[in-house]
């Protein structure tokens, strides 16, 4: 067992399977895209560990509370882990998470964004310490997001080379 799997066990915290795509969605571009040493992660949504979409879906604010949505960009961060598990084959190879963009649907004069995204940073430094875990990022209100989804991240990391 590698450090990063051994701490997540000491956690808890167990990584989602795969995304399960509905039927008929195209997606033209991978979870992750490894370009040498960095690693660029698309946006993800929240996962139950069977890959399903988590809920509650809607606009924070008003169908989703911040406490909600503080748990679901968390769950957002185990998704990312999930995804990288999957293309790097041992989370250990990352030495840095490099940056984070927290992108939260939000009722009309929501604007506790930076909170939300919390819930992210916090597992990142949990799991993998301020030494490889600090980052960059920016947290923005957005109109609407795909699904109905609360939360989505994007982000970048470094891996060994």
């Amino acid at each position: 067992m590698t450090k990063i799997e051994a701490r997540l066990e000491a956690l808890g915290l167990i990584l989602p399977a795969a995304l399960q795509i509905p039927a008929g969605l195209v997606l033209p571009f991978p979870w992750v895209s490894v370009r040498g040493t960095r690693v660029f992660i698309s946006r993800h949504g929240a996962q139950e560990t069977d890959g399903s979409l988590s809920h509650p879906l809607g606009k924070v604010g008003a169908e989703v509370s911040l406490a909600q949505a503080k748990e679901l960009a968390r769950k957002v961060g185990l998704s990312i882990l999930g995804s990288l598990k999957r293309e790097l084959g041992d989370l250990d190879r990352i030495t840095g998470w490099a940056k984070a963009l927290g992108m939260v649907n939000s009722a009309p004069g929501f604007g506790d964004q930076p909170a939300v995204i919390n819930g992210f940073s916090e597992l990142i430094l949990e799991v993998f310490g301020p030494a490889v875990g600090r980052h960059a990022r920016s947290a923005v209100g957005m109109a609407g997001l795909p699904f109905g989804m609360a939360v989505e991240i994007e982000a970048e990391v470094l891996i060994a080379g």
